[in-house]
Parts: structure tokens; C-alpha cells; sequence
């Protein structure tokens, strides 16, 4: 199977068209080369992906037909990403949730039910 539809079909990426241009931007290695998106992969291959900023590191356990669900990935493939890097993409994490001031953007549930029933309270 192609690299690109392997990482799609495992779902480290939405679409194969962002898993191709990571390949055109050599953001992808397998066993520590720089892969085109035509390259093959095979059982046992280990395969590196840098995507936000954290470098992703995963071994080949099997090849699926096509696109599989959240559960059957872990049959499939075996995450050894290294801790500092799960470190760094759970600080990336918190990172965009400081971001957001409070009170920017939509209105939760809660403050829109508490909006409406402070403007009834006026009529």
C-alpha cells in the first residue's frame, strides 16, 4: 500500500491529500529516509510524521484494504513516539486552550438560556 493511503487509512490524517502534501514537504520519513508519497509500505516498517509541530513516530503492524475505524487502529499500527514529544503536543494543547480570552466568540448553552432569560425578564 501507498504511504499516503496507509496514513489515511490509519487516520493520521483527514484527508490523503494532506497526508500527499506532507509527503512533498518531506514532513515523512519511514525508517529514518524521506519518503515520496508513491513509496511502499510493508509489515514492520517504521514510519516518522511531523505534524504541529511534534514529531509522530509509528511501526507498521499490519496493511488494511481501506479506511478503518478509530477502534481497529491500534491493530494496525504501534505508536512509539517518544515522551518528550507527547510532552510537547500536550503542551501545544494547553497552549490553545489559554489562548482563547473567555467570553470571546459564541455564547455556550448556558450563557445563551441565561441571555434569554435575562432579556424575558425585561418585557
Amino acid at each position: 500500500m501507498r504511504i499516503d493511503k496507509y496514513l489515511w487509512c490509519v487516520r493520521k490524517y483527514k484527508t490523503r491529500s494532506l497526508a500527499t502534501d506532507a509527503l512533498k514537504k518531506s514532513r515523512v520519513l519511514i525508517n529514518d529516509e524521506p519518503a515520496k508519497a508513491s513509496r511502499e509500505v510493508k509489515v514492520g516498517d517504521r514510519i516518522g510524521f511531523r505534524k504541529d509541530g511534534v514529531l509522530y513516530q509509528i511501526e507498521v503492524l499490519d496493511i488494511p484494504k481501506s479506511r478503518v475505524g478509530a477502534k481497529l487502529v491500534p491493530d494496525l499500527i504501534r505508536d512509539i513516539t517518544t515522551a518528550e514529544e507527547l510532552e510537547k503536543q500536550q503542551f501545544i494543547n494547553m497552549m490553545h486552550k489559554l489562548s482563547r480570552p473567555r467570553g470571546t466568540g459564541r455564547p455556550t448553552k448556558k450563557e445563551r438560556r441565561d441571555l434569554n432569560d435575562f432579556m424575558d425578564l425585561d418585557e
